[in-house]
């Protein structure tokens, strides 16, 4: 439940219904949205009716934490929310570009395509350091030392850094070095970890499940926001279907979508969709044109020697050249 209190609430007035939440058990958090103070409590929907929650003095309005009193929904916030990621922004309407190889293999791999990006239109690199395999026998990332060269390339080129974290006693380690924290599609659905990055500074990339549908996506925000961290971006990668001609099935319904139900910025990442880098920027450009609020693209130096998704990835070269075509459709597409 979250109870709305009036912009001009005391701080007795917010102290008095923390304190009543609190005698009925229930874990509160205290947030502040456009001015006015929030506070969301965990207890059961039979409890809502047992205070006069509406009476109390300084309270707005209350919304249960359902589908349509979400924190992260139109409803609660008409808005659109811009997310700060160190120098760059995402949600600001200009177009965000999150570029760099899935993983980090080598501290020249990873300085080489940072530079390369940086120079032809990437506002933020990526690049794992941590990485969820589907065999336990594949590359499993290099880890910390994985973070460190991301750190030295981001000092190189003024790029802030994106990195997946997949454990939630990671969860320090990673937001002490990246700028951004990414909850990959596996772990959509782990709550121990949303909940965990939501309870840090950093703003959180929140990938859509394979098998995902728009409101869960949503609803996984949620568990972010719900710990204290508003700072969140959704990303579109596609979802498993039945036709097998690409990895996935890009959803690019998905992101209207999704727009029109949160108020958080929308990015689509249509190299994990594809799986495969000739359709890459057709579908890139396709995000672009119904309204993504950015782009995550991966790109390496020689795909061919990737030991992570090689075949998705663009060469610095084709990189460039799929920037060109991003910036002429994001220049006539109307505010």
């Amino acid at each position: 439940m979250i109870i709305v209190m009036h912009s001009d609430a005391t701080e007795e007035e917010v102290e008095s219904v923390v304190e009543r939440l609190q005698s009925f058990g229930a874990e509160v958090s205290v947030s502040t949205e456009d001015g006015r103070t929030l506070v969301n409590g965990s207890i059961e929907t039979l409890l809502q009716n047992e205070a006069p929650w509406d009476s109390f003095p300084g309270v707005e309005m209350v919304m249960p934490v359902v589908r349509g009193g979400r924190r992260v929904g139109r409803e609660f916030k008409s808005a659109n929310t811009a997310v700060v990621v160190g120098n760059a922004m995402i949600g600001d309407g200009e177009l965000a570009v999150i570029a760099g190889p899935c993983a980090v293999e080598s501290r020249d791999q990873l300085i080489d395509t940072a530079r390369a990006v940086a120079s032809t239109g990437a506002t933020i690199l990526r690049g794992d350091a941590f990485k969820p395999r589907t065999s336990p026998y594949t590359f499993q990332g290099l880890g910390k030392a994985g973070l460190e060269i991301l750190a030295e390339a981001r000092d190189l080129t003024g790029l802030p850094f994106v990195a997946e974290v997949i454990d939630p006693r990671d969860v320090e380690l990673v937001s002490a070095y990246a700028d951004m924290l990414r909850i990959g599609t596996r772990n959509m659905s782990n709550h121990a970890l949303l909940k965990e990055v939501g309870r840090q500074p950093k703003p959180v990339l929140l990938k859509r499940g394979r098998a995902a549908t728009v409101e869960e996506w949503i609803d996984a925000a949620e568990y972010v926001h719900s710990e204290g961290n508003p700072n969140i971006v959704l990303v579109e990668r596609g979802i498993r279907g039945f036709d097998s001609s690409a990895r996935n099935t890009l959803d690019i319904t998905a992101v209207p979508v999704a727009q029109g139900i949160t108020h958080l910025p929308v990015m689509v990442d249509p190299s994990h969709a594809a799986g495969r880098k000739d359709l890459v920027a057709a579908l890139a450009r396709a995000a672009v044109a119904v309204g993504a609020d950015g782009v995550m693209i991966d790109v390496h130096p020689n795909p061919e020697t990737a030991l992570v998704d090689g075949a998705q990835a663009l060469l610095p070269q084709e990189f460039a050249s799929l920037m060109v075509d991003l910036n002429a459709i994001k220049a006539v597409i109307p505010e």
